[in-house]
């Protein structure tokens, strides 16, 4: 795991979770281009397959759809 330390992880994004599929400890918002740990990923997109930051900017890439 500490190779993974500041390599942004790929996930595979599920309706209650998601799964590594290469290690790293963040995923980049797809909106904001904020970095998320791993800990405190709360919002994605399952059929966009991408992370969101917040609450809000998870509604509003949900509303684009």
């Amino acid at each position: 795991m500490l190779m993974s330390q500041g390599r942004p992880a790929r996930l595979m994004y599920m309706a209650n979770g998601f799964r590594v599929l290469a290690q790293g400890d963040h995923v980049v918002c797809a909106k904001s281009g904020a970095q998320i740990s791993l800990e405190a990923l709360r919002y994605w997109s399952v059929a966009k397959q991408e992370p969101y930051a917040t609450a809000e900017i998870a509604a509003k890439a949900a509303l684009e759809e």
